[in-house]
């Protein structure tokens, strides 16, 4: 079984929480299915899980470089110097990342929701939007990347993994998929 979720802002990617948070039970019923990736809990969009170990080893370890795409708005004006470095791989404190595909885009899509509760919006301190494709999965790694660059992270949003994308889920919502998907 691989079910696709649309992790909401602030929910956990574990069933249970001693401290009370938001988690997954409080969206999935399926039983014996787990976490294949994380998403820290202010980030946003597609997690997969799965009761397959395999597959989950297919999609979360680095060997197999499954691409991860993320929207990701950040605070300032990107630049043509920060995206290349982007592009050529981020020196960061646990060594230098792989190259990443990164777009800047002309602003949010028209279909991204609303986060609740809203990014922090500052009059005076622009914000740009990115499309950004990661080859690896290090604890924090797009965040940890753009702050790199002077591109502090506000709103992450992951819209895709491998060949399985975020599509028309919307926040708390989630569909097993086909079978064959992911393998």
């Amino acid at each position: 079984m691989l079910i696709a979720f649309n992790k909401p802002y602030g929910v956990l990617c574990q069933f249970s929480d001693r401290e009370g948070r938001a988690t997954l039970a409080d969206y999935i019923d399926q039983k014996d299915v787990y976490a294949a990736g994380r998403l820290d809990r202010d980030s946003e969009g597609l997690l997969l899980l799965t009761d397959d170990g395999a597959l989950t080893h297919r999609l979360t370890d680095p060997r197999h470089k499954q691409p991860k795409t993320y929207l990701v708005q950040v605070e300032g004006i990107t630049t043509a110097a920060a995206l290349d470095k982007l592009e050529r791989g981020v020196r960061l404190k646990d060594g230098k990342t792989r190259p990443a595909q990164v777009e800047l885009l002309a602003g949010a899509p028209g279909w991204l929701w609303p986060r609740d509760p809203p990014v922090r919006f500052r009059k005076h301190i622009p914000t740009s939007w990115l499309q950004l494709t990661i080859r690896e999965g290090r604890n924090r790694q797009v965040r940890r990347m753009t702050a790199a660059v002077g591109l502090p992270t506000l709103r992450l949003v992951r819209v895709r993994v491998g060949d399985i994308e975020l599509g028309t889920l919307q926040p708390g919502e989630w569909m097993e998929l086909p079978g064959d998907a992911g393998h």
